[in-house]
């Protein structure tokens, strides 16, 4: 663990027996499993056009009428719970722009997810798709969403998660760091995964997230990239309720500058760093934007723990941590962690 919060020993790099993947292989002995949606409102639309659509090739064409009342800005819930959970509090996982709670599910190369694992490390699971996406679903535009939505293409999936420097399109041409981690082979079976993202929605997405906190009660929440910021302020508005932040990659942090973190005091947050992050522009000056938020969080004598992956020896991990070659040993780190700090019965 390469920083802590002031008075607070790091933890060991290697991992304790419980944060290994022995004694995790047994069949799961789940209580219950479901779904919910949660947030959102109501939006009444009028004045819009109707119009004929045959919506199947056999049936006859019918009139669409885009007018009426419609339940907007929703996310969409998945959970998991166990009969005999270990740890003391539900983890909630929460994803990054452009994708969905897929991320935690399955490996693009076949391999468990994130969620079998920590599932397995006896945490009750909650895997959402924020506002927007996946099975959350759209809401028209411009009349409720403000903007269109956009999209990520391959190569800035490639370039932008780091799992190589350069792009040209044919599978046999484009270039990984030699050191990666990203199981390449099945990159374009990971952009399946890719979805259409708005960049006027964070309100109504932070809000479906603090009401997902409110409904899960005591939580600790495990957030990727875009993820994190919308995790860090669930988290000060809900300081009682959130009893831990766990931050891989995140593409941004609250502005101590010119945001209150002061809720943040007895809130552990661990961030976890992959690797090339220097070697990307973007990426560099994420980093360097979000230790201010990790310097002000220990400085104000919170816990704010890193975790240098490169630091540590371990070399080549992309943006996508939880689906790298190596994802169960990182898993197992932030495990330990967890352990570390109590949350595990």
């Amino acid at each position: 663990m390469s920083r802590a919060g002031r008075g607070h020993d790091p933890v060991s790099s290697a991992p304790t027996p419980a944060a290994t993947n022995e004694g995790i292989a047994e069949p799961l002995a789940v209580e219950e499993l479901g779904s919910f949606h949660i947030g959102g409102r109501e939006a009444t639309l009028s004045g819009l056009d109707t119009r004929e659509l045959r919506v199947t090739p056999a049936a006859p064409a019918i009139e669409i009428d885009p007018n009426g009342e419609f339940e907007v800005e929703q996310m969409y819930v998945q959970y998991v719970r166990l009969a005999s959970p270990r740890a003391r509090y539900p983890l909630l996982m929460w994803h990054g722009g452009g994708l969905s709670g897929v991320t935690w599910e399955t490996t693009p190369d076949g391999r468990p997810g994130w969620m079998n694992l920590f599932l397995r490390y006896g945490h009750d699971v909650y895997v959402s798709d924020a506002v927007e996406r996946g099975r959350a679903s759209w809401a028209r535009f411009p009349e409720i969403f403000a903007t269109e939505p956009f999209f990520r293409s391959k190569q800035e999936a490639w370039e932008g998660f780091r799992i190589g420097p350069s792009w040209t399109g044919d599978p046999g041409e484009r270039i990984p760091y030699p050191d990666s981690q990203f199981p390449v082979a099945s990159f374009d079976r990971f952009a399946k995964q890719l979805v259409p993202r708005w960049a006027t929605n964070d309100p109504c997405t932070q809000s479906a997230y603090d009401e997902l906190v409110r409904h899960a009660g005591p939580c600790v929440i495990l957030a990727h990239s875009q993820g994190a910021v919308f995790a860090l302020r669930a988290a000060a508005a809900a300081p009682e309720t959130v009893k831990a932040v766990v931050v891989l990659e995140p593409g941004g942090a609250p502005d101590p500058r010119h945001e209150d973190i002061s809720a943040m005091r007895n809130t552990p947050v661990l961030c976890v760093w992959g690797d090339h992050v220097e070697d990307h522009e973007v990426w560099s000056d994420l980093r360097r934007s979000c230790e201010r938020y990790w310097h002000a969080q220990s400085d104000q004598g919170g816990i704010a723990d890193t975790i240098d992956l490169p630091e540590e020896g371990i070399r080549g991990n992309s943006h996508l941590i939880m689906m790298d070659r190596n994802s169960d040993l990182i898993a197992a780190r932030v495990q330990q962690w967890l352990e570390s700090r109590g949350f595990m019965k």
